[in-house]
């Protein structure tokens, strides 16, 4: 025999009916098919025993929503000549329905016999009209109520399964029981005085586990909408996957800690007689789903089976020296909590035994701390023990395997990755099986918590960066452009997922929550919301992502100064934009604090070179003990282009104007040619290497005319080029009369750093430099005669692009 039970989505139409129907019809041997109440209807019931006792007669409008409910599958599925025997059942449950709740309403009190009684009305009528739907198919099938089956009785004060006179009752029918398929009402029972009563939640698995205990089974089948247990709960995790294999240990440790698919009471009964169950999707009913047994299993490599959760937990602690060596504390808190029937979830206590730790429900929290502070009031009166604290917001997360007690390291596998992206654990437990480890964490860090360790345990070491980009320009789309044409590559290669939750520009925003469509991101631009930096920010801040990474391809001082909240909220920082490095020591220093305090990555290789690897490798010289005695550089491509292609015969503006229109210069190009923009990233490579230097102390001798630097905007910037066109012409002259070329050089020395404009003679490493590359020079303890040079493309917005590309990588691969 089989036994089958279906949720209440199963019932709620025709087209979820026949899929029922289905499966019945493929079955071959005798089965019984436990049905639940229809979805929601079980919460409109309660709801209405609630109006009543408050004497309230909404509870009238909640019975005709029910009806409603109830007759949608009736009309769908039943011909209508053949509806009101059906239809006569319900109105004249509903009648006594109505009439129980009217007497509530006169009484204004809910007392249990009356919950039970309303509550397991739900299951009685989605089993009738599936019975009369299956008449109408031609099924073998007979509807047996469920309470003429299941007993219980009150022990220790709560309501439990009489096992002797269920096992009596059930065999008693299924000894002349015939049919082929056998429908029952789950949830409700009676007692051993014939009153109703209710098996509490997930009371209908727990039915159909009973009936198949009793009845000897060969299998239990729980038919939903999911097609299996999943390594986590995948509204909250979008990668988790179904588990094709759990013993049942492992079910009920993932059950218990939140896994709503099946609940811990629906396997006791299974265990003993070694019944396996499978959790199947009524609507993919191909699929696989999950096998629960008594087998451990070993295949599909993973050692972690499941990552579950519990949410709305508080955090108990009762504290003080007077426990210390004093026997008796700990019987004195969970008897008191076990009398108040109080549920304690988790429990932590430090060797000292100065404090004891629990985790109960967020609604059972201030009746714990009140029978709790009543139990030791005499020792707090001495201030040996302090009153409770309770720490609300919390979550209980729990990652569960039978096979991580033979495995080392699984522990600080998931300390280190929640560690590593900011995840406060504030208790921990472990039992002496290692079945499962057992965490609590603010309630604001659940998603990222559980992602995190979905990542770190089932998805091939695969990590997941998350971006939030704002500059979309010539720097900012080709980096777009660099990340999708890599996806892939990444993916299989280097195994990051790199996904772009946010971009904005100086006018609109889009604000995701998922990876954004990159194929399509000018489009979804143009409609997005009105920039706004704060916004921009909470949005990171609140989605909490795993691994998030905030990118700046502008040149704005405004959004330089937003680094530092990021880096704050374990947001890592990847920027093209020097103003940030380049500010103020104390800035930049604070930079640097935030960053190694909060574990957030700040990575700036394009301050200086665009894509070339400057800064990673004089931290690599330094890193490794060498120091660094002087450096030589050219490092404005912007500049390095104007000056290669200011010949005789050609006028600076126009080569000026051709740098801007190639991209090569920052929008204004006042900030490349007076050198401010070289002075900052020699002021950057100098803080680099140790030195304590601000912008002012660098000596920076312009080449420009004070007029042109006084300009206001770049018309007039231009127009200043053509007047001092001479003062261009005389300094290329005197150049090429030394048989020179003029480069724009910056140098650091001895703790002086400088920049200007030089004449570079035939023979020197500068004198040969093409386009807009860029070239360094490093001096060291090891690179005395022969320096170590660095040189190539330092401009352009490709470059640039590949540039920050390859620190977000950098961030992926640590």
């Amino acid at each position: 025999m089989k036994i089958l039970k279906f949720g209440g989505t199963s019932v709620a139409n025709s087209k979820n009916l026949d899929l029922v129907s289905n499966i019945v019809a493929s079955e071959k041997e005798q089965n019984v098919i436990v049905v639940s109440a229809l979805g929601g209807i079980t919460d409109l019931l309660i709801s209405a025993l609630n109006k009543a006792a408050e004497g309230k007669d909404s509870f009238y409008q909640i019975l005709e929503e029910i009806e409603e409910r109830h007759l949608e599958p009736i009309h769908q599925s039943i011909p209508s000549a053949k509806q009101s025997g059906i239809i006569s059942f319900l109105k004249s449950e509903l009648n006594r329905l109505e009439t129980i709740l009217e007497g509530v309403m006169m009484l204004r009190e809910v007392t249990p016999k009356a919950t039970a009684k309303v509550s397991g009305y739900g299951e009685r009528f989605s089993s009738t009209i599936i019975y009369e739907i299956f008449k109408h198919k031609g099924f073998d099938v007979v509807l047996k109520d469920g309470r003429e089956l299941i007993v219980t009785q009150i022990q220790n004060n709560r309501s439990v399964v009489n096992w002797k006179n269920t096992e009596i009752k059930t065999k008693q029918f299924f000894k002349s029981n015939t049919a082929k398929t056998t429908l029952v009402p789950g949830f409700v029972a009676r007692n051993e005085q014939g009153d109703s009563t209710t098996l509490g939640r997930g009371g209908s698995d727990f039915s159909a586990a009973i009936l198949a205990h009793v009845l000897e089974a060969n299998s239990l089948e729980i038919w939903t909408d999911v097609s299996g247990m999943f390594t986590a709960n995948p509204k909250l995790v979008t990668q988790a996957k179904p588990i094709p294999k759990l013993s049942y240990l492992e079910a009920m440790e993932l059950s218990h800690f939140g896994a709503k698919v099946i609940f811990p009471p629906t396997l006791q009964p299974l265990v003993e007689k070694q019944i396996p169950v499978f959790i199947k999707n009524t609507f993919a009913p191909q699929d696989q789903g999950t096998r629960i047994d008594s087998e451990v299993s070993k295949q599909n490599g993973s050692v972690v089976k499941g990552i579950s959760h519990i949410d709305q937990i508080s955090l108990i602690s009762l504290e003080g020296s007077g426990m210390v060596g004093i026997p008796g504390v700990s019987k004195r808190l969970f008897e008191v909590l076990s009398i108040a029937q109080i549920n304690v979830i988790m429990i932590t206590q430090a060797s000292s035994e100065h404090s004891i730790c629990i985790a109960v429900q967020t609604n059972e929290a201030q009746e714990a701390k009140k029978v709790i502070d009543a139990e030791f009031a005499f020792e707090i009166s001495l201030n040996k023990v302090a009153p409770t604290k309770i720490e609300d917001e919390l979550v209980n997360v729990a990652i569960v395997g039978d096979n991580m007690k033979s495995h080392q390291g699984i522990s600080g596998k998931m300390f280190s990755s929640l560690g590593a992206n900011n995840v406060n654990i504030r208790a921990i437990a472990q039992g002496a099986s290692e079945r499962n480890i057992s965490i609590m964490i603010n309630k604001k860090d659940t998603q990222k918590a559980l992602n995190t360790l979905h990542e770190t345990f089932f998805e091939n070491d695969i990590k997941e960066l998350n971006l939030f980009i704002i500059g979309v320009g010539n720097v900012g789309s080709k980096l777009l452009e660099q990340i999708l044409k890599q996806q892939e590559y990444l993916e299989e290669n280097l195994l990051l997922r790199i996904k772009v939750v946010a971009i904005s520009n100086s006018r609109t925003m889009v604000l995701g929550k998922e990876n954004l469509n990159l194929k399509d991101w000018k489009t979804e631009l143009e409609k997005g919301h009105p920039a706004d930096v704060n916004k921009f920010f909470e949005h990171a801040k609140n989605l909490n992502l795993r691994n998030s990474i905030f990118v700046d391809n502008t040149a704005s001082a405004s959004i330089a100064y937003e680094y530092e909240r990021y880096l704050n909220n374990n947001i890592g920082v990847v920027t093209c934009n020097k103003i940030a490095c380049a500010d103020t020591l104390e800035n930049y220093t604070n930079l640097k604090k935030s960053s190694r305090k909060y574990g957030s990555p700040f990575l700036f290789e394009t301050n200086v070179g665009a894509g070339l690897p400057i800064i990673d490798t004089l931290n690599n010289l330094i890193a490794s003990g060498d120091q660094v005695l002087k450096i030589q550089a050219v490092l404005s491509g912007s500049l390095n282009f104007v000056l290669n292609n200011f010949k005789e015969g050609t006028d600076f503006r126009d080569v000026v104007i051709e740098a801007q229109t190639e991209g090569y210069t920052e929008p204004d190009p006042k900030i490349d040619l007076s050198g401010i923009d070289v002075a900052r990233k020699i002021l950057i490579l100098a803080r680099e290497s140790g030195l304590e230097i601000e912008l002012d102390d660098i000596e920076n001798v312009p080449f420009l005319p004070q007029e042109c630097l006084e300009t206001p905007d770049n018309e007039s910037f231009f127009e200043s080029l053509t007047k001092h066109k001479q003062h261009f012409e005389s300094l290329l002259a005197q150049a090429a009369s030394k048989n020179s070329r003029l480069k724009y050089v910056a140098q650091l020395e001895n703790g002086v750093a400088k920049v200007g404009l030089q004449e570079i003679p035939e023979g020197h490493d500068f004198y040969n430099l093409q386009g807009s590359d860029n070239i360094i020079l490093f001096y060291t303890n090891r690179y005395l005669e022969q320096p170590l040079i660095v040189k190539g493309a330092g401009a352009g917005a490709e470059v640039t692009a590949s540039g920050i590309f390859a620190d977000i990588i950098r961030i992926g691969k640590r």
